[in-house]
Parts: structure tokens; sequence; C-alpha cells
């Protein structure tokens, strides 16, 4: 019989760091043995029942008998969770936001808005957070996986006795499945080998679609299912039209096979983050419908806000954020470019909108929707602050000035949202979005950075139709109310793990009774150094600036029942409150492994165990595997390589030897005309090396080596690129510090180049029409791993 986990809403039992630490080494010794049992780690904890027939020497005097199967309770609900990306409390039409979304807003309609609901201020600490109902320091995701430290808030190992909701659903009779984004997988482990203890199917979904990363192009996305490489397709779908069928095709076969079984769908696409990509049909729709700019785009969406009841009546916006310029202060070719930026942005988020309700209406024709309780979290932080003032058509060229970007941003306007760009707006519409709140992502201390909306649908369990919450809840909230909802029970022990308590607050309280007071009163948040702490309507927060002591960084402090969008700091007229609000802060760190603060410019910072297989000296690719994706390639920042080709070249073989990235940023080593060459793609600029005679037939080494030494700036001279044919030296050019920077290794290819093209000399996957027997890639280890943050 499943017992019930205790929910942690009082915040109890007060971890001190040393037993924060005991807890860390422990953790670490399974963490050893988990790497010998994957299998065990993403299985299901079915121990043997005792046998409760009766054995008789022959069939007729014994009495059969089977294990009792995990069932769920007759009419379980089904759950989807959807959890969209970097979109801001005003950008969706559901809370007041000009942007077009229909599925949402009826959604919201027949069922409820919660107007006071927050997230991390980022993507990993918010996913981690949001699976497990565990704040996210404490399940060791105070960042990313691929910032990680070691230290139990940021190493990146979410605990396996903190389970996820998938596992404990999965306990409970139900399917599971997980669609779209996914970054919480360490580094290492993310690759075709694994472990895969950490990937969706370890952490209980029964299939995974999607990607790993922090984001991927829209176009040309990079694929897993289950734990396997998806070959790219050519049918010219958008990613978001391929979750909808993959998701829709789950549920099919799910509800076919059983029908009376409930599923657990997590659909997490990768809209509204960068790079905001979508067909012009979408994006056209908001033709001119932001030539009014930003700073009437506020003052009308507030004014809906009000109406609405999303935002209280009185509520007046704040000054611009830092930075950010008076529309009617621009160009006239500044308006028109920002203006397009926000056109498509809008039009990804509404087309993301409409794939949601592709899969809604499938619900639908199954006749389960009355009995599918539907979390919707618009956004997993505010909206994005790293499109720059000028935005982003492609990856910023370090060598430009912000004048230099915007005039080619200007001449590349018709790029933006195509599959040639990899656009994110500028500042003054990430502020826009944000409305009615200052700042944006990544600002622990802001309510920009933290407040999303948030959507409750379940027609079988909420007696109002279109009811309004202003209930204190975060999103650590969303799983025990899932729980509390489905009357799911949380076993004391998952896949052999001793379950620890759960940290959130269920907000089934408030479903049906919307004048109950909250019950979430405490919550801290902190990434990269911002941090803030709340208590019962009072908040005091620092804003971080990188680099600066954390000693020396000013808090503010506010009465949000009184200032609901932080417009007038307290902390000189009230020190007793910012002095008690700090200690709590102080507290709450211990508990929940905050300490230490980072913000990645830390000298002391050393990434290289994430990479660890990037330590190799050297690596062997051969083109049986085709396509590898993660970090399986020593190629790394700031150091000197070298790619051999061992080949088999015919009379007029052409095609790509080793391809290492893409479109946006990579090295490839290919024959063309006759000549050996070579790209580099620093993603702002292309650069080509031929070779100066042909390539011989027979068997050849083909050989590039770039030559790294110390550079201080991007367009510092930083050594040499050669290309050698059977070590004969063919070619040679110097190099800038920038083309020794490369990052991508979403894609590496062997005899081909698929997704997207390294070069523009060819079209993929060109594939190489002699015969590549292996392709060794060295790299010189004497030189520092330098990999820095997201």
């Amino acid at each position: 019989m499943s017992t019930r986990l205790p929910v942690n809403n009082a915040k109890q039992n007060s971890m001190t760091v040393s037993s924060s630490f005991k807890q860390y080494a422990r953790i670490f010794t399974t963490l050893i043995l988990v790497g010998t049992f994957a299998k065990h780690a993403a299985g299901q904890h079915s121990p043997s029942q005792p046998y409760q027939g009766k054995i008789g020497r022959n069939l007729a005097e014994t009495k059969a008998w089977w294990p009792e199967k995990k069932k769920a309770p007759q009419n379980a609900p089904n759950v989807v969770w959807i959890l969209l990306d970097d979109v801001g409390y005003g950008a969706i039409s559901t809370f007041g936001g000009l942007i077009k979304t229909p599925t949402l807003d009826s959604l919201a309609n027949n069922g409820l808005r919660y107007t006071n609901f927050h997230t991390t201020a980022i993507c990993s600490p918010t996913r981690a957070a949001l699976l497990t109902g565990r704040n996210s320091h404490s399940v060791h995701m105070g960042l990313f996986p691929q910032t990680a430290i070691g230290t139990p808030g940021y190493d990146g190992y979410m605990p396996l006795e903190k389970a996820t909701i998938a596992e404990i659903l999965r306990e409970n009779g139900y399917n599971t499945y997980a669609v779209g984004k996914w970054h919480l997988t360490p580094p290492s482990d993310a690759t075709a080998i694994g472990p895969f203890n950490r990937w969706p199917t370890g952490c209980g979904f029964d299939h995974f679609y999607g990607f790993l990363g922090g984001s991927t192009d829209q176009w040309h996305p990079t694929l897993w299912e289950d734990t396997r490489k998806v070959e790219p397709a050519s049918d010219g779908k958008h990613f978001n039209t391929r979750l909808a069928d993959k998701a829709i095709g789950y549920i099919a076969e799910q509800k076919t096979v059983d029908a009376s079984k409930p599923f657990f769908l997590y659909l997490t696409p990768g809209a509204g983050h960068a790079p905001h990509q979508v067909a012009r049909e979408w994006s056209d729709k908001y033709k001119g419908k932001f030539d009014g700019g930003w700073d009437k785009y506020r003052e009308d969406v507030l004014a809906r806000q009000i109406a609405l009841g999303v935002v209280p009546k009185g509520t007046v916006l704040p000054a611009r954020n830092p930075g950010i310029k008076e529309w009617n202060t621009l160009s006239t070719d500044e308006k028109k470019l920002y203006a397009r930026f926000m056109e498509v942005y809008a039009g990804f988020v509404t087309q993301t909108d409409y794939e949601i309700g592709r899969i809604i209406n499938f619900i639908r024709k199954t006749g389960q929707l009355e009995n599918t309780l539907i979390v919707v979290s618009v956004g997993d932080n505010g909206a994005s602050k790293e499109g720059t003032f000028v935005g982003v058509v492609n990856t910023n060229d370090p060598a430009q000035t912000e004048a230099q970007r915007l005039q080619q941003n200007i001449a590349d306007i018709n790029l933006i949202g195509t599959e040639a760009s990899k656009p994110n707006y500028p500042l003054g519409w990430a502020m826009a979005a944000n409305t009615p709140f200052k700042y944006w992502k990544q600002d622990a201390n802001s309510e920009g950075g933290t407040r999303n909306p948030l959507i409750v649908f379940y027609p079988k369990g909420i007696s109002e139709k279109g009811g309004i919450r202003n209930q204190y809840s975060h999103v650590i909230d969303i799983l025990p109310t899932t729980l509390d909802l489905t009357g799911a029970q949380v076993p004391s022990i998952i896949n052999g793990y001793r379950q620890e308590p759960i940290e959130g607050t269920s907000l089934a309280y408030s479903i049906n009774n919307p004048a109950s007071p909250s019950r979430h009163v405490v919550q801290h948040y902190e990434i990269m150094g911002s941090r803030s702490i709340y208590k019962d309507g009072w908040k005091a927060g620092t804003l971080h600036k990188k680099g600066e002591d954390f000693s020396t960084d000013k808090w503010e402090l506010y009465n949000l029942n009184e200032d609901y969008n932080e417009r007038f700091d307290l902390a000189d007229k009230n020190p007793e409150k910012l002095k008690e609000l700090r200690e709590l802060f102080d507290r709450e760190a211990a508990k929940y492994n905050i300490y230490p603060l980072k913000d990645g410019t830390e000298k002391e910072l050393d990434y290289n165990p994430l990479y660890q297989r990037n330590e190799q000296s050297a690596t062997v690719f051969y083109p049986e595997a085709g396509e590898v994706f993660g970090i399986a390639s020593p190629i790394v920042p700031y150091r000197s390589y070298t790619i051999t080709a061992d080949a088999e070249v015919l009379k007029g073989s052409e095609g790509v030897l080793f391809a290492l990235g893409g479109r946006f940023g990579g090295v490839s080593l290919f024959i063309k005309d006759g000549k050996l060459q070579a790209a580099n793609n620093t993603g702002a600029k292309l650069t080509h090396l031929v070779s100066d005679k042909p390539v011989p037939a027979g068997k050849v080494k083909l050989k590039y080596i770039l030559t790294y030494k110390e550079a201080k700036e991007p367009t510092d001279a930083a050594g040499t690129q050669a290309l050698y044919i059977n070590d004969v030296k063919v070619a040679e050019a110097p190099i800038v510090k920038a083309q020794a920077n490369i990052r991508n290794t979403d894609e590496i290819n062997v005899g081909k180049d698929y997704i997207t093209q390294v070069s523009d000399r060819y079209k993929g996957p060109f594939a190489f029409t002699g015969k590549v027997n292996s392709v060794l890639v060295e790299n010189s280890k004497d030189q520092p791993l330098s990999l820095g943050s997201k």
C-alpha cells in the first residue's frame, strides 16, 4: 500500500550547512552506485510480492496467484502540464497582453487564473523545482547543468531521493510522456551512451521526444526520442508542429491500448525562447500591430490587465528599465526593425498556442477533456533580457559596436524568423512583455524576473469558470496541487530510494475558495547572486552586479501588499524589517543549499569535471556512428586542435569528411572542386581555407590544424590554421581569437553535414562520395580548458 509522503508546507526540520554537506557526500556515494545500476534507476519500484497462492504436486492441487499490478483509481484524471519558455506576465491575451492565445484564453475562461504565481527567474532551476515539488537549490539545480560546481546546491545532479511527478504518477498507474525541452541532464551524461538516469526516461517518463539543452533551432531541431538520436527530417515542419504530432500520437496510442488508464503529459515547447522562428503566415498576422512601440504597449496592456482583474486597480507603471530608450526618440529604421522583431515573437507564441490547441482538441475527441487536469505555467521566468538593446538577428559579432550591430540588423530585417536567422527581440520588448513589473529574466530579486501567469483547468474539480485567484504561490506548489486533485499517493520508496519531504504547498485549498488566505507565506529566490526573500507580503532583495563583491550588494525592501509592482523602496524607512528578512534569507540559504553564491565570473570556477570526456586528448570518430550529439568531441574553446581524416578518394570525390556545429557556429573539413577545404564559422563570420593543390585519388590523410595562441580580444591575432594532404602543408592562414571559440556540440557528423551546415559552399548533407574510414580529433591538453557559463 502506498503511503503519502509529507509535504513540507511549514518548512520545518531545518537542515544546517554541515548536514547539507553530509547529505551531499551520501548522494555522491549513491551516484557511484547508480552508474553501475542505471537500469534500476530508470525502472519502477516493483519488489517481488510474497506468494499468496498454493503450490500442489499438480495443477489440480495448485491454486494459482498473480502479483497485484499497479493500477490507477477508477476515473482518475489525466494530467497535462504545459510550461512555456521566456514569456513574461504581460505578453499573452489571457493576462491582458497583445499576443493572441485563444487556446490559453479558453482554458483560463473555463478554469482559473492565478495572478500571484512565481518561478525561479531562469529555466533549469524552474524545471527542476516544478518536476520535484522542491526548491531548485534543494534539488541541486541552483543554475544550469552546464554551469554546475561541486557543491550541493549547484552540482546539477537531482537527488533520486526527491522523485519527479512523473515517477510518482507512474507509481500510481499513469503512463507518462515528456515532449519538448528538458535542460536537466548533466553535460557528461548527455550523450548516446548515457548514463540515462537523469534523462527524462530515467526520471519517470515512459517516453521522451525533444531536446536536452536550453534551446534549439525551430526549423532544424536537435532531437532525441527516448535515449536515441532522431535523424533530422526534411519535411519543413516547424518544431512546435512536431511536438504536437508526437504528443497526440502518444495519447492516441495509449487510449487505444487501454482507454481506462490515465496519462501524464509534460509539454514544454521551446517557445518563446530564442531563436524566435516561425513561418511568415503567423508573424504577418501582427503586421503593424506593434508600430506604436513598447511605451504604448505597456500602457495598453496595463489597462487590459486592470479590466481583466489580473492586476489591482490603481496600479501604475514603473519607470522604464535602465538603458531602454523612449520609443518616440527612435529613428524610423529602428522603429521598423524593432516592430518586426516583436511581430515575429508574437507570431511564434500564437503559433505555439495553436499547436497546444491541437493537443487539447484531440483530448476532447477522445472524450477525456472533462476529466483532464491541465496546468499551464506561462513562462519559466520573465521575458528574456538576452536580446541586447538592438536585438539579435543572428549570432552577435563581438567585433561590432552596438551601432554597427544595429545597422547589420536593419539590413537583415527580412531574415528575422527564417531558418537563416537566430533572432531575439530587443530589451525594450522584454520590458514591455513583463508589464506591469520592472526588470526581467535572471533577476531573482524582481517580480519581473519571477512572476508568471498560471492557468488551472479541471472541469471535474473546479466549480467556478473564469475565476481569479490571488493567493501567493510558487512553482514548487504545482506538484502537491496535482497530487491533491488526482488523489495520487507518494510511495515512501521510489525506485529503491527512500523519499524526502515535498517542499511546496498545495493550492487545492484555493481552487473552490477564492477568499482563502495564502498558505505559502515564505519563499526565497537566487540566480547568479541576485536574490530575494518573501514573507507575508514583504519582500527584500538585491540585484547583484556580476564581478562585484556580494557583501557590497545593496538590498531593497518592498511591501507588496501596498506596492504591487515594487515602485517604492522602504529599506531606509524600515531598516528593522529589512534586517529581519535578510536574516530569514540566511536561514533559508543554509537550509536549502543556496550558499556559496556565485555569478559566473569567479576565477575559482572549474567546469572541467562537467566535460570529462573532453579531457581525452584524442577521439576517433567512425562514419558508422553517422551523427553524434552531446559533448563527445574534444574540440573545446581556446585550445589547439587537429582533425585528421583517414579517407579513400575516388576520381571526382567530394563531400564532407567531418563537421562540428552548423550554420550558427562550427568547423567542417570537406572536399569540393577537387580541393581540400576547411570552413571556420564563428557564428558571426564564416571563413574558408582552400588547398593550393588538388586531393589525389587513393588512400589519403587529410588534416586540419588550428594552432591557438592566447589573445585578449575576439579580433586579436591568435595563431594559425593550416591544411595538410599526406602531411604536406597545402594552405595556411592566420586566425583571430573568435575563430578558436568553437562551442557547438549539438551537431557532430562524420562523412556528411546534417541539420544545419557549417559552410555556405555546399547544401546538406553533402555526403562524401569516397570513403571515410575514420576521423581522429586531437586537442592540446597543455592549454587551459575555457568553457565559461551560459
